[in-house]
């Protein structure tokens, strides 16, 4: 087989025209889904980038592979057995290069976050930019086509191909954002909900959007009104506009080689973005369904069936498992993932019962996802405001706006014991180690700023009493005893 993995940074399903968006963003990707299988359900059992490229690499949960964050305690990858060449617990990339297939990547991802383990198991690393992740598409097809003219016609390859277009800053050419301005943006947040928000002072909140000093004009200074919104939105959209363009180039390239219907496309992304969610705007800040719920589309030749649709729940590291399986390796006993490849042929697939997932780097959180149910446990909330336990009806509330918990206490026993017994399961077998969201927890999830930082901008902006309140909280005196050493 010859497999392509088109890894999209920051991607909502919901942005796309294949699972339905009323705007064009993605005639390229959306032909390869008409062609192949949509999954509906499926989400990263980790976020963000680190945890969820941490399982695509290992096949297991964050709470197993140990990289839980991006830096700090509880961002340390764990390697199997100690020395990474684990027969039960394979690196993905060593496991189908031991059986004869040549993984290559186009990645800055190591790059960026730092992640060593991220370079084991490939034959070929292309770290094309030192951009580190600020590369657009375009940068990135520089590279990789020349790749494919060279290699088109050998067997068995597994070429992954990283895009961050759909992740801020959104630095592609502005009239990709501008095609957008006879075409309505989605619903929510309305214009009360917007100004609801003003209240907010954490990171990537209405009032305080950037962190950068510099930002690109396709995104507004902050989020005050609807109109500023739909800057926002439109910027996004055009990150993945063209993203999808350049996907179109891949494409033309292997139609140009002749090998376009004989390559197994999968489609999906690390993560996806919150876009007014939570009071959070253009990030990935913790374990809710806009963040968790991504993409997955995969087009296998003599597999899969043109138009399938499959609505059963998925992990990212089934989706691995299914890859391996498909390659007609069997999935190993000590990975996380199951594979899907039923669903693919179009047989009878229920998927999972239900999802756990995590989240360790803005927040301390984990979640359960049933078809009707979302769960968060919030054990640290960082610089941000979350219910200890909350409660959504997805059938009904879809961006989360309410929490019900407190309207259906035996749901949120049955969904914490969900949540008990998965704990149990992971910490509980022979060789586990220290839950990483425990090391978290201890020290606080921060990214961009510290508290104290953080604490000093309010100060700064004006937002005295949300400065004094934030040093309260950490148990500061006096303001200037949380900023003055930052």
């Amino acid at each position: 087989m010859r497999i392509i993995y088109f890894d999209i940074d920051s991607l909502r399903p919901d942005h796309m025209g294949c699972y339905g968006y009323e705007r064009n963003t993605t005639p390229h990707i959306d032909r390869i889904a008409a062609e192949g299988a949509r999954f509906n359900g499926c989400y990263t059992a980790s976020s963000p980038c680190v945890p969820s490229r941490a399982s695509f690499m290992s096949g297991r949960f964050g709470i197993n592979h140990g990289a839980l964050t991006h830096w700090g305690p509880g961002c340390d990858f764990d390697y199997p057995d100690g020395d990474g060449h684990s027969r039960t617990v394979p690196f993905f990339t060593r496991y189908l290069r031991e059986a004869g297939y040549k993984t290559v990547t186009f990645s800055s991802f190591g790059d960026r976050h730092h992640a060593w383990w991220y370079f084991a198991g490939w034959n070929e690393v292309h770290t094309h930019s030192l951009k580190e992740g600020n590369e657009d598409a375009h940068e990135v097809n520089a590279a990789v086509i020349p790749w494919i003219k060279a290699h088109a016609h050998e067997e068995n390859f597994f070429l992954h191909i990283q895009y961050w277009d759909p992740h801020t800053m959104y630095t592609y050419p502005k009239e990709y954002a501008d095609q957008w301005k006879e075409v309505p943006a989605k619903a929510f947040p309305d214009a009360a909900t917007i100004e609801k928000h003003q209240a907010d002072r954490f990171p990537r909140s209405a009032a305080l959007l950037h962190t950068a000093s510099r930002i690109p004009e396709t995104m507004p200074e902050r989020i005050r009104d609807r109109e500023d919104f739909i800057r926002l939105i439109d910027g996004y959209d055009g990150g993945i506009s063209y993203m999808d363009r350049c996907i179109g180039e891949i494409m033309e390239t292997l139609r140009e080689m002749g090998i376009e219907d004989e390559v197994c496309f999968v489609i999906s992304a690390d993560h996806a973005e919150s876009f007014g969610e939570h009071g959070i705007y253009m990030e990935h800040a913790n374990a809710s369904e806009s963040v968790h719920h991504i993409p997955l589309i995969i087009k296998a030749p003599g597999v899969t069936k043109p138009g399938t649709i499959a609505d059963g729940l998925a992990y990212n590291v089934d989706v691995i498992a299914t890859i391996t399986d498909m390659a007609g390796l069997p999935v190993p006993e000590g990975w996380d993932g199951k594979s899907f490849l039923s669903a693919l042929k179009g047989e009878a697939w229920q998927g999972r019962d239900h999802l756990v997932m995590d989240h360790a780097l803005y927040a301390c959180q984990r979640a359960v996802r049933d078809k009707k149910w979302y769960y968060m446990r919030t054990y640290h909330e960082g610089l941000y405001r979350y219910d200890p336990v909350a409660l959504y009806d997805m059938e009904n509330d879809p961006y989360q706006t309410t929490n019900v918990a407190g309207e259906h206490p035996e749901v949120v026993r049955e969904m914490d014991h969900r949540l008990m017994n998965w704990l149990h399961e992971h910490t509980g077998k022979p060789g586990a180690k220290t839950d990483p969201l425990q090391k978290v927890i201890r020290t606080g999830p921060f990214k961009y700023v510290t508290v104290n930082q953080w604490i000093k901008r309010l100060h700064d902006e004006g937002y005295y009493e949300d400065a004094k309140e934030l040093a309260a909280k950490y148990s500061h005196e006096t303001l200037e005893s949380a900023y003055g050493s930052a």
